[in-house]
């Protein structure tokens, strides 16, 4: 399978760089699966193609304010620190620039010598192991409350002009619970109270699990043969009474609909062969790509991918290459915004 087989062209006025107000007038086009049909809708038109008996499964990561600046003791020069994922006693992984010039034993004052943190360790993938540590003026507080203090919500790249730091909560679902992302699971973004109070009144089951989204997700492919890509590996939870609620709609002929690719490989990651959904907790890597057999999920809730991404291979598995390229060229002529901050898709 090549990569270039999943290539279209964006046009760069349609990637969002800000969100509708409110979440929930973004548009929504919604594909059929087994028939390539494609209708033009309302975001706020979901809650009539869901029915009672059926569960949505969303996922209640948080973004962490991931993105922090400071200044290398050594000679003043910027840096810039991405936190991916912590270790545990004030260690995490990072993305750092300047790369070349943040060497092992490199330290970073941040917020006029309040936090500080040190390059301990080169890693493969081109990421840094860094040790953060209270400076002379932290007055008091944690190295956690200083992250909060100093990082900022981290923005996708192709997002140049978006909302301003003290405006970022707009990158969080308004489910969000458990830290632990370095991005948002953005298809979740066009959801608000008003639209779950017109599911549950409709008799619509929501169930949550947690998946921390690291920048393994959406790095580009860049092997040509597809099965040569790695994913990086994200850490995950699937609760018992979320399990339960799985395995109960599944029983009672419902669907299970997942908000975010991130849910879907949430719960194919806990789905034995039968489809039966175990509770469990540790790291995943799964690569869905067009020929895998989805074990549990049977509709998706989604945003518009990039090209040659992880994302847009997994949608194609679920419904199918050449459907999926029909529909999002049918969403650049009818000019729907793309990625993070774009509409909505609804694979049924």
């Amino acid at each position: 399978m090549h990569i270039s087989e999943f290539d279209y062209c964006l046009p760069e006025e349609l990637i969002a760089q800000n969100p509708v107000v409110p979440r929930d007038s973004s548009r929504l086009l919604v594909l059929d699966k087994k028939t390539g049909d494609i209708t033009h809708n309302k975001f706020t038109d979901i809650v009539s193609m869901i029915n009672p008996g059926d569960l949505l499964v969303l996922n209640d990561t948080r973004v962490i304010p991931a993105r922090i600046y400071g200044q290398k003791v050594d000679s003043g020069g910027k840096a810039e620190l991405l936190l991916l994922k912590t270790n545990g006693n004030d260690l995490w992984k990072a993305l750092v620039k300047p790369g070349k010039r943040l060497k092992e034993g490199s330290i970073i004052e941040i917020g006029n010598l309040a936090l500080m943190c040190e390059i301990l360790q080169f890693i493969p993938d081109g990421g840094r192991i860094v040790r953060f540590y209270q400076g002379v003026n932290a007055n008091g507080k944690t190295v956690n409350d200083l992250i909060h203090e100093f990082g900022e919500l981290p923005l996708p790249p192709y997002i140049y002009n978006g909302p301003t730091p003290d405006k970022r909560d707009v990158y969080q679902t308004v489910y969000a619970r458990y830290e632990g992302s370095s991005a948002a699971p953005t298809a979740g973004l066009h959801f608000t109270d008003s639209i779950f109070d017109k599911l549950t009144n409709k008799g619509i089951n929501t169930a949550f699990v947690t998946l921390h989204v690291g920048l393994g997700t959406f790095r580009p492919i860049q092997t040509e043969n597809v099965m040569d890509h790695i994913i990086h590996e994200e850490w995950y939870e699937m609760p018992v009474e979320t399990a339960e609620k799985i395995n109960r709609t599944k029983c009672d002929g419902g669907r299970v609909i997942c908000v975010g690719t991130t849910s879907v490989r949430t719960v194919e990651s806990c789905s034995d062969k039968s489809g039966r959904v175990n509770h469990s907790s540790g790291s995943t890597n799964i690569f869905i790509t067009p020929g895998y057999k989805f074990k549990t999920v049977d509709a998706l809730i989604t945003n518009f991918h990039m090209p040659k991404s992880t994302l847009l291979l997994l949608i194609s598995a679920l419904a199918g290459r050449d459907n999926v390229m029909k529909a999002y060229k049918s969403a650049i002529v009818e000019n729907y915004r793309f990625l993070s901050f774009g509409d909505a898709m609804f694979i049924c």
